[in-house]
């Protein structure tokens, strides 16, 4: 269980400066805990230490803490305080779990002493400096070249290292990768906006899978709802924290199991919700390739192509058709949707007959799979500067090759999840 931590109990077991002595006089500070979990194991791995502060009448918020300390230039001395009570009232030493510790930028100008007392106290406590994780937060630093030995001195000491607040700021990945951490902590303002908006999901999923490329763990925070944990769980995220999953408290196992319990409950609504939405979109990508087939017959027996195209249309994000023979070039205009028949602001790239594809992947795929409907990856649509996947298949028109091409917009279909194959 965690101890109240006040002042008069501090001083008679481990005399702090007076600077820090006046700065905390009259308030109880104490350690809470917030449980990280990892999806994939559907368990509890870790705990985040928060302090939290009382006058004993009302509650004093971090930042005012951090605030005041500042005022007195005794941010370094209230870091160092914090992170060795947390280290001393964690009660899950004994546990399979990380703990992990902000730790200030300013901190990290000594290295030496500061990681030395860090060691000394983890040993006395009886916790492994592997099972530590230090928070820093990734921003600007006057000093980028203390904040690295920092890094490496404490890797060299077993302490493992973590990137807060990733994405905002002066965020940057020359600094990400200098500094290797294990875990990158993205912010919660990147969650909070991919829930409002589909393009901060597409970015939100991209900044995810780009750190895990580079060699670290991801721990999206922040989740407070169960359209965020979608969101989350949707990234691939390695680890998840929020009030969702568990909020600040106690370090007890009956709790723990039944965070935990939570957590699975949540992974099995999430695999059904899968298995659903995937046969669903089997269904539409089937009726999708049926359509085309059909239209590519209709155009072999010489149908007008825009009527050829109607039953294409009918089909959700589909915007355009259109034909090119064997060198890429576009034959005609555009056949459009009704919905989309004309662009809402002027463009002169709409009008495209005579434009030359040939280097375009949908086009080269047609020729190098001639048998099958071929997806592409998606890019910006020059017709309407839109998020665009292009289906193209080759057929004969009498003894003319040529290349039946398909444009969707997928953010339109299944919330922007719909998954394309490489070919239908």
């Amino acid at each position: 269980m965690n101890r109240v931590i006040s002042l008069s109990r501090y001083r008679q077991s481990t005399p702090e400066p007076a600077t820090t002595e006046e700065l905390l006089e009259g308030l109880n500070v104490r350690s809470a805990y917030q449980p990280i979990f990892s999806p994939t194991h559907q368990k509890l791995v870790g705990f985040e230490a928060l302090v939290r502060v009382d006058d004993g009448a009302e509650s004093l918020s971090p930042v005012e803490l951090f605030e005041r300390a500042d005022t007195t230039e005794q941010t370094v001395q209230l870091d160092s305080f914090l992170v060795h009570r947390h280290v001393e009232n964690f009660s899950g030493r004994h546990l399979p779990v990380w703990l992990f510790l902000n730790i200030n930028p300013e901190t990290c100008t000594h290295p030496t002493s500061s990681l030395d007392r860090l060691v000394s106290q983890c040993t006395e406590c009886g916790i492994s400096p592997e099972k530590i994780v230090l928070e820093l937060v990734e921003t600007t630093s006057s000093n980028t070249n203390a904040l690295l030995e920092f890094i490496d001195q404490a890797k060299a000491r077993g302490f493992r290292i973590a990137i807060d607040d990733f994405g905002t700021g002066d965020s940057n990945f020359e600094r990400l990768w200098r500094m290797d951490p294990t875990i990158v902590k993205i912010d919660r303002s990147l969650l909070v906006n991919a829930e409002q908006h589909h393009r901060a999901r597409l970015l939100l999923e991209s900044l995810v899978r780009m750190i895990r490329e580079s060699g670290s763990l991801v721990l999206l925070e922040g989740i407070e709802n169960e359209a965020q944990a979608r969101i989350a769980l949707d990234t691939e995220a390695d680890l998840l924290q929020g009030f969702l999953f568990g909020r600040p408290g106690i370090v007890e196992n009956t709790l723990m199991a039944s965070q935990e319990a939570g957590l699975s409950g949540m992974m099995e609504q999430s695999r059904r919700r899968f298995q659903q939405e995937s046969s669903d979109q089997s269904s539409f990508l089937r009726l999708l390739r049926f359509e085309i087939l059909e239209a590519c017959h209709r155009l072999a027996r010489e149908e007008p192509f825009a009527e050829a195209c109607k039953s294409v249309f009918e089909m959700g994000g589909v915007k355009r058709c259109f034909m090119l023979n064997s060198n890429g070039v576009q034959q005609g205009n555009l056949a459009f949707s009704g919905k989309d028949r004309w662009p809402q602001h002027f463009n002169p790239l709409y009008r495209s007959a005579g434009a030359c594809w040939s280097h375009r992947e949908y086009f080269l795929n047609a020729l190098e799979r001639p048998q099958d409907i071929n997806c592409s990856r998606p890019y910006v649509g020059l017709p309407d500067a839109t998020r665009t996947i292009t289906l193209s298949t080759c057929m004969m028109s009498g003894n003319t090759r040529q290349v039946f091409c398909v444009d969707i917009h997928p953010d339109e279909l299944f919330d922007g999840q719909l998954c394309f194959p490489a070919t239908l």
